[in-house]
C-alpha cells in the first residue's frame, strides 16, 4: 500500500508546483506590466503612444519666468510625429517680461509648424496674454481676464527704516547708476530715469507685438495698452481675441479652418517628472527629520525649494491687484 501512497503524494506535489508556477508567471507578468505603465506615465505622450495622431494639450500656469522645462517640452511637442495639433490652455497673470519673450519666440515656432489655438480658462493677463499672442487664435470664457499690458518694475525701498534704527549701507561705486537703484537709499532722479527707459522700451516692443499681432490701429491699440484687464466679452469687441468659447469651440476651429480630422483624440503634454514633481524630495526630507538626521533632512529642504523655482527679478509683464486699495 505504501507504493500507491507515494506515487498520489508525487502527484498532488506536481499539481501544486504547476499551481505554483502558474501565479509566479502571473506575479511576473503583472509586474512587468506596472513597470511599463509606470515608464510611459514617466515618459509622457512622446512615448510610443505619442506617435499615434493626436491633437496635443500644453497647459501654461502660475507665473510665467520661461523655464527651460517648459521650452523643452514645446520643442518636444514641436518635433513630435503624433502632435498634428495643439491646444495652449492658459492661465496666468503674467511674469518676467524676458520670460514671457522667451515663450511667446517657442510658441512662434511651434505655431511655424503645427496650428495652435490658445485657450484662455480663466486669465491671459500680462505676460500671459504674450503667450496667447504667440498662437494662431486665441478663445476665452466670456468671465476671463486678458490684456493688462504693459511693464513693471518693483523693488523696495528701506531708506527711511534704516534712518529709524540708526543704520547707513555704504558702498563704493565705479558709477552713480551702477547698483541703482538699491533700496538703501532714496531712488535719485537718474536712476529713476533709466529705470524708466528701461521699462519704455519694453513697453513698446509689448505694443508693437499686439498691435502686429491682433492687426489693430494705432486709435485701437491706444484703448487697450493702458494696463488694464478686459473680461473675454470686452476682449472680444476690442479685438484682443478671436473669439468666445473653449477647448470645444478651439477644436471646432481647427477642424474647419486647418483641416484637422474630428476624431482625433485630445492628449495631454506634461514636463518631465523630476525629483521634486514626484515628491521624493519632501518626502525625504520628512523622513529623514524622524529619524533624527536633521543636516539631511535640511539639506533635501533646500534643494526642494530650489526645484520649485526662484523669486521673480528684473522687469515684470504681471497683472496683481494693489493690496494698499
Amino acid at each position: 500500500m505504501a507504493a500507491p501512497l507515494f506515487a498520489d503524494y508525487l502527484a498532488e506535489r506536481r499539481v501544486l508546483l504547476r499551481k505554483l508556477s502558474y501565479w509566479r508567471i502571473a506575479a511576473f507578468s503583472v509586474l512587468i506590466l506596472g513597470v511599463a505603465a509606470a515608464g510611459l506615465r514617466l515618459l509622457g505622450p512622446e512615448s510610443s503612444l505619442g506617435f499615434t495622431p493626436h491633437i496635443a494639450r500644453l497647459a501654461i500656469e502660475g507665473v510665467i519666468t520661461g523655464d527651460h522645462e517648459t521650452l523643452k517640452l514645446i520643442q518636444r511637442i514641436e518635433d513630435s510625429k503624433g502632435a498634428e495639433a495643439v491646444l495652449i490652455t492658459i492661465d496666468s497673470p503674467g511674469g518676467t517680461t524676458s520670460g514671457a519673450e522667451r515663450l511667446y519666440d517657442a510658441l512662434r515656432h511651434l505655431s511655424a509648424k503645427k496650428p495652435t489655438v490658445a485657450v484662455v480658462g480663466s486669465m491671459a493677463a500680462s505676460g500671459g496674454y504674450i503667450a496667447a499672442l504667440g498662437t494662431d487664435r486665441i478663445v476665452v470664457l466670456g468671465n476671463a481676464l486678458v490684456g493688462s499690458i504693459g511693464v513693471l518694475v518693483q523693488y523696495p525701498n528701506f531708506a527711511k527704516l534704516l534712518d529709524t534704527v540708526g543704520v547707513k549701507v555704504e558702498d563704493v561705486k565705479s558709477s552713480p547708476l551702477k547698483a541703482s537703484p538699491n533700496g538703501f537709499e532714496p531712488t535719485s532722479p537718474e536712476a529713476r530715469a533709466a529705470l524708466a527707459a528701461l521699462v519704455g522700451d519694453s513697453f513698446t516692443w509689448f505694443k508693437s507685438l499686439v498691435k502686429e499681432r491682433r492687426g489693430m490701429t494705432d486709435e485701437q491699440l491706444e484703448i487697450v495698452a493702458d494696463g488694464r484687464v478686459f473680461t473675454g466679452r470686452q476682449g472680444l469687441d476690442l479685438h484682443l481675441v478671436d473669439n468666445l468659447g473653449g477647448e470645444r469651440e478651439a477644436i471646432a476651429w481647427l477642424q474647419q479652418e486647418k483641416n484637422i480630422r474630428k476624431d482625433l483624440p485630445v492628449r495631454d503634454w506634461k514636463q518631465e517628472r523630476t525629483l521634486e514633481r514626484l515628491g521624493i524630495l519632501s518626502i525625504s526630507a520628512r523622513a529623514a527629520e524622524v529619524l533624527g538626521l536633521s543636516g539631511l533632512s535640511l539639506t533635501l529642504d533646500r534643494a526642494a525649494n530650489a526645484a520649485q523655482g526662484r523669486m521673480l527679478d528684473g522687469l515684470l509683464s504681471i497683472w496683481q491687484v494693489d493690496s494698499a486699495n
